[in-house]
Parts: structure tokens; C-alpha cells; sequence
């Protein structure tokens, strides 16, 4: 802050010490008005950015826009004070005098990755309880290295400090991505013994668990397994009551039910849905008989149309989540190839778990193939699918790894690369409303981009070689972050 010293009320003084005054608050304004974009970044951020400059200059770039539409070769991309100035072919566009030039020849550029099953935490086992710890270090990080540059954390275990989290990344203390920070699971109790899981008594205390959060910050809401209809009902209605949307990885509500309640998501493709169980009754699941129902269920069957049919009617987006359910046999460790990411106890742990699965899971594998067939039809009936990738369960699923991951999945399940990187960019922005400003590369938009070696329309598995994530224009660099985290996952 400037402090002014004493003033002499002399005329001929104070005329000239005005003039002075008036020359420093040009001056002031001047700077101001030139260093408005520029994010302040702290010595734990500085390190990892590679790019950071007002002008940048993206040339001779495969193109992926995040519209769905057929790549294009040979473009450019012009970034202006963190935002997109210019997009077009390479031989029409100009370079700025003075921007920092980067040759995309051989590489793609795609928007960043806007994914909405995301956690701040991950599995680690207590006994013979599912247990689950906060991971504040290595997993924004993570996130930000795989190209994720706005994620939604669909359930919290420690909402404060997601909270604080999301707080620090924006004033550039830590690395990470912008957060929507959804609150603690609202779950009935008497269900799963998970004993990080938020448990309410009813709707009343359901409501008031949603007020408290939102009050402090909180913008999306989840049900569980076990929460009940009323449940659901009030909460939907106290969330929209304050413009936020509410999803659910559901059980004894069945996915027509919660549409009908006005649910605006659902979680993990039709994996979780209880619609096709002859035996199950209201406000009751039982996990063996729901699975079972849907390996009966012929991947073509009417009944599945209907049910996509009813959700797309009132507007129900759907989350995929394949890397949390990929079979064991015959695929990686940790899917997206993130083994060094982990502790030694921690990789230990997965890899015995892998082991004893292999050869064991083929009604999974079976399952997981429609549930890829149910995703993809939903998406070309139009329906507004989405993506992340859960990192819990075994504990196979890590984060950052698994967002490219998430984008092969996807290809392996019948879409283009093109639709893929769709459905983890623009279908998300539009869920969160922020479509006017993320999701796709187009003038006027931040300057949320993801630039990787080698063309992924040729191959999908070049997804995993990203080089730089750019968040506002800012380009941090990619393997150096993930380098950065390597043994851990499991820790901190």
C-alpha cells in the first residue's frame, strides 16, 4: 500500500505535489492494467511452470476443439493474457511479434480435461475395514499432470480440507486444478461400514447436512447407496433452492425413481442401477441381486432403451467411470500405468490383489463390456454423458494416470478419440454451466489446453504422453509433476 507523507499546504507546493500524486496514479493504473493477468505463483508452484508469458503462440498443431468434430491438422493457437486469441489455420494466422513460440508439429492440442468423478483421497485398507485417507499433496497434483485442469470431487470425506485445497490452488500456492467441491456422501446409516462415510438420520438431517456445507462453500451434493427416496426428495429440493445440482451413486432408489425425484446425475454408467432386480423393493438394495439382474440383462434389451429414453427426458446426465471397473485379467496393474506413483505397501497391496484375480473375473469382464456397450448408447441417443474415474476400490485407480486411461476406455467402448476427449471436456463444462468459458478451444475462452506428443486420433495411447497442461495460459510441465509424486500414493 502507498502511504502519502506530510502535505504542505503551500500553492505553489501543493500544485506541484499534485501533479506528482496524479503522474503516480497513472503510473499505478498502467502497471495494474498490464499485470492483471499475471497470477502470483509461490515457490512450491514456480518449479513445475514451463510456459508463462502474456503472448503464446501454439503452432502447426493437430487440433482436437472439444466439439466432437473431426481433428484438424495444421493450426494454430494464439494465447493472450491467458485467454484464446486466436485458433485457425497455421498458414492464415499471423504470430505476434514477441510471443513465445511453441512448435506443435507431431503433437495434439486439446482443451483441458473437465472430469466429474474425482476424489481428493484413496483407498487404504484398516483391518478388515474399507478405508479410505486424504491424499492434499499427490492427488491435485496428479490431476493437473494427467490434464485435468477443472474437476468436480463427487464425494468428500474431508470437505474442509478440499475446501482448503481448492482455496490454496487458486491463490497459487499449491499445484492443482479448479474444484468444484462436492460435500460429504449423504447416506443412510446401517448400510456399508465405511468409517469415513457421512451418515444421516432421515430427510431433516439430510437438509441440514446440505445447508451446512453450502453454507461454507460446498457446490454439488451426492447420495449414496442406502439413502431413501425422502432423502433424496429433500435434497434435490433444498440443492436447486440454491442453484446446485445434486448426483447420486445410488442403490435403494432405482435410476427412474431418482429421475423422476429431478436427480441431475447419476454415477458409474449403469453399474449401479437396481432398475432390472425382479426382487427389490422400495428404499431396499442388495448389491449381489442388482448385479446379477444386469448380467441377465441382454445388452440390447428395450428395457434399458426405455429406462435411457425416461433419463434423457428430464435430463439426467450420466458419469462414466470405467477405470474404476476394468477387469483384472489381461490389463495393467493401475490402469493408465501408474505403479510408481505408489508406496511400496501400497503398490504391494494392489499388485497381490491383481494376482489373485487374474483368471477370476470374467462375469466382471463380461459386465464391464455392457455397461461400455449402455454408456455409448446413451451418448448417441443423446443423452449428456460424462467422465471421471474414481480412484477408490482396490486402489488399482490413481489419479491423473487414470484420466488417460478414462479416454481410452472410451475409444475401446466404439467412440472416436474425438468424441472421447468430447465427453471429458466440453460434456462437463456444460454440466457445471461453464461451457461459455471452458470445455472447447475457441477464441475468447481460457486458455485451458493440453498439449501431447504425438497424434491421438492415430492412436489413443499417445493420450499418456502429455508434455504441457495449460491452466489460463500459464503451461505447467507435465512429467515433471508426475515425476514429482512418485512414491506417494498411500502417504500423503
Amino acid at each position: 500500500m502507498f502511504v502519502f507523507g506530510d502535505l504542505y499546504y503551500f500553492d505553489n507546493f501543493l500544485s506541484l505535489r499534485m501533479k506528482k500524486i496524479s503522474l503516480f496514479f497513472s503510473l499505478s493504473l498502467v502497471c495494474f492494467t498490464a499485470n492483471t493477468f499475471a497470477q502470483q505463483f509461490s515457490s512450491q508452484v514456480t518449479p513445475y511452470i514451463k510456459v508463462n508469458a502474456p503472448q503464446i503462440a501454439i503452432t502447426h498443431v493437430k487440433l482436437i476443439d472439444g466439439t466432437g468434430n473431426p481433428a484438424k491438422a495444421d493450426q494454430t493457437v494464439i494465447i493472450n493474457n491467458g485467454k484464446i486469441q486466436q485458433v485457425g489455420d497455421a498458414k492464415r494466422i499471423a504470430v505476434p511479434n514477441g510471443a513465445q513460440v511453441i512448435d506443435g508439429t507431431g503433437k495434439t492440442l486439446t482443451p483441458g480435461l473437465v472430469m466429474l468423478h474425482e476424489h481428493m483421497y484413496y483407498t487404504v485398507m484398516d483391518g478388515g475395514f474399507f478405508n479410505i485417507a486424504e491424499m492434499p499433496f499427490s492427488f491435485p497434483r496428479l490431476y493437473l499432470a494427467g490434464g485435468a485442469t477443472t474437476i468436480r470431487t463427487a464425494g468428500s470425506i474431508e470437505p474442509q480440507t478440499d475446501l482448503a485445497i481448492k482455496r490454496l490452488i487458486s491463490e497459487g500456492k499449491t499445484l492443482g486444478p479448479d474444484m468444484d467441491v462436492t460435500a460429504p456422501y449423504i447416506e443412510e446409516a446401517g448400510g456399508y461400514d465405511i468409517p469415513a462415510l457421512n451418515t444421516v438420520k432421515g430427510p431433516e438431517d439430510a437438509v441440514a447436512t446440505v445447508k451446512f456445507w453450502a453454507d461454507r462453500g460446498c457446490t454439488s451434493f451426492k447420495m449414496y447407496v442406502h439413502a431413501t427416496k425422502a432423502d433424496m426428495a429433500a435434497v434435490i429440493k433444498e440443492a436447486h433452492k440454491r442453484h446446485m445440482k445434486v448426483t447420486g451413486h445410488i442403490g435403494a432408489v432405482t435410476y427412474r425413481e431418482a429421475a423422476e425425484l429431478g436427480i441431475d446425475n447419476l454415477e458409474h454408467g449403469f453399474m449401479a442401477s437396481g432398475d432390472f432386480d425382479s426382487l427389490k423393493t422400495d428404499d431396499k438394495v442388495n448389491d449381489n441381486d442388482e448385479r446379477l439382474s444386469l448380467l441377465k440383462l441382454d445388452a440390447s434389451s428395450p428395457k434399458m432403451k426405455s429406462l435411457q429414453q425416461f433419463m434423457i427426458s428430464k435430463h439426467v446426465a450420466l458419469t462414466s467411470t470405467l477405470t474404476v471397473f476394468e477387469p483384472y485379467t489381461g490389463h495393467e496393474i493401475v490402469p493408465g500405468g501408474g505403479e510408481e506413483a505408489l508406496t511400496v505397501e501400497a503398490k504391494d497391496l494392489v499388485k497381490n490383489r491383481w494376482q489373485a484375480a487374474q483368471n477370476r473375473d470374467q462375469a466382471s469382464a463380461e459386465l464391464f463390456k455392457k455397461n461400455q456397450h449402455w454408456e455409448k448408447m446413451y451418448y448417441d441417443m443423446g443423452g449428456l454423458l460424462v467422465a471421471g474415474t474414481d480412484p477408490t476400490g482396490a486402489g488399482r485407480v490413481v489419479s491423473g494416470y487414470s484420466n488417460h486411461h478414462e479416454i481410452e476406455l472410451l475409444v475401446d467402448a466404439g467412440f472416436t478419440a474425438e468424441q472421447a476427449i468430447k465427453i471429458c471436456t466440453l460434456n462437463g463444462a456444460i454440466y457445471l454451466g461453464r461451457q461459455a468459458e471452458i470445455g472447447t478451444i475457441a477464441t475468447g475462452k481460457k486458455a485451458d489446453l493440453v498439449l501431447t506428443d504425438g497424434d491421438i486420433t492415430q492412436d489413443i495411447k499417445n493420450i499418456r504422453k502429455t508434455e504441457l497442461v495449460f491452466k489460463n495460459g500459464v503451461g505447467f510441465d507435465s512429467q515433471k509433476i508426475f515425476d514429482s509424486v512418485k512414491g506417494h500414493v498411500g502417504m500423503n
